[in-house]
């Protein structure tokens, strides 16, 4: 008897001993603090977010040719998918309106470089004696104005000249760069082509191959993301202009040399906000500098300024769909992250695509919480109102 109870017993203590191991990580959790359990499953989850960003960020290293391509692709061509529509309302076929666009494009680039050098071959030759006429004006006021001798602004240069020079080239991978740039340039023409021509039949096509909810989601998802695309590349490529105009025209009233390349530089660098728009303003100040002295400098100083303020706190607002601004901080984070990724190119792209981004995941999440609400009880129809037998005549 004894022997059967121990038996007996035995499956209950090992059943309990089971069940106490696994209720102890239950109740260890349980009786940590919710900031202590909350602060573990974020962190949790930002891990996992930043090595998903981390392999994706190496993915894009190796074919950083390649991805920029596709990002100057869908750029470019929510930029020219206006004219292509425009083409086609004409009765002109698919391939023609697309073959036109990109000719049109091509066309643009080939009259500006070519204007450039027309206004600017000219003062080069004379740009020289202007830069050391304006050295030598900067190095008198900085040694008049600043605690800094002749020796030490002369040790200063001496210095970063030898800097300079010191700088080894590699022809190879020179080399390998410039066939990269002109690669990934060809590359982007062709695949602009074929999506001005097929863009929209590829995504119908897409589409179709999805079921259920899933479908809509995609279609909406994808609206949205070309419109935001294509509202901040018309709106970014406007206000760069009249940045570039608006400091041009100063640069041209002030007499600041190459005040064309300069007023093409900051068209450019209006495409970065916040940043390229500083540092083309930068260089701006530092030619007139070099060329025209301190005087002329503040002036252009002041000049790109008032500009830069007119931009941000009129056209800005006006211009710029407010679904399609984001916060300056995401801007800034948003620059960095592709700066530190692919360089110049990563700066330009990375703006435009955290906006498709967010709007894309807005929109997603609009969508889901409106398919989960529920949704009201259908009114029940009215009586009609009773009405009083006529009296007999």
């Amino acid at each position: 008897m004894v022997a059967a109870g121990g038996a007996g017993r035995e499956p209950d203590e090992a059943a309990h001993r089971a069940a106490a191991a696994e209720a102890g990580p239950r109740q260890t959790w349980t009786a940590l603090p919710w900031l202590v359990r909350t602060a573990v499953v974020w962190s949790a989850c930002l891990v996992v977010i930043a090595a998903g960003l981390y392999l994706l960020a190496r993915i894009t290293l190796l074919v950083t040719p390649l991805a920029i391509a596709l990002a100057a692709t869908f750029f470019l061509a929510a930029l020219l998918d206006p004219v292509q529509l425009a083409l086609r309302r004409l009765r002109l076929p698919a391939s023609l309106a697309a073959l036109l666009t990109v000719l049109l494009l091509l066309g643009i680039l080939g009259g500006l470089g070519v204007l450039v050098w027309n206004l600017t071959a000219n003062q080069f030759s004379e740009l020289g004696d202007e830069l050391q006429q304006g050295l030598g004006r900067t190095r008198d006021f900085i040694t008049s104005t600043l605690p800094v001798t002749d020796q030490q602004l002369d040790g200063l240069i001496d210095q970063l000249r030898k800097a300079a020079t010191e700088q080894e080239v590699d022809p190879v991978a020179s080399a390998r760069t410039v066939t990269e740039v002109f690669g990934s340039a060809l590359l982007a023409l062709v695949l602009l082509f074929f999506l001005l021509k097929d863009g929209r039949a590829m995504w119908h096509w897409t589409l179709r191959r999805m079921t259920g909810p899933n479908r809509e989601v995609a279609a909406e998802a994808g609206r949205v993301g070309w419109r935001t695309l294509g509202s901040y590349t018309r709106g970014t490529m406007l206000i760069a202009a009249i940045d570039a105009i608006g400091i041009g025209l100063a640069l041209v009233l002030l007499g600041v040399p190459l005040a064309f390349p300069l007023a093409l530089i900051t068209f450019i660098g209006g495409f970065v906000p916040i940043i390229g728009a500083t540092v083309a303003g930068a260089v701006a100040v530092l030619v007139a500098l070099a060329a025209n002295g301190p005087t002329t400098a503040l002036l252009t100083l002041a000049a790109v300024i008032a500009v830069q303020q007119i931009e941000g706190n009129l056209l800005e607002p006006l211009v710029m769909k407010r679904q399609v601004r984001l916060h300056p901080v995401v801007i800034l984070l948003a620059v960095t992250a592709g700066t530190l990724i692919a360089g110049i190119a990563g700066a330009f792209v990375a703006v435009p695509i955290a906006a498709v981004a967010w709007r894309v995941i807005d929109s997603v999440l609009r969508q889901r919480q409106a398919a989960a609400a529920p949704r009201p009880a259908p009114a029940a129809p009215e009586e009609p109102p009773a009405t009083a037998n006529p009296a007999p005549g």
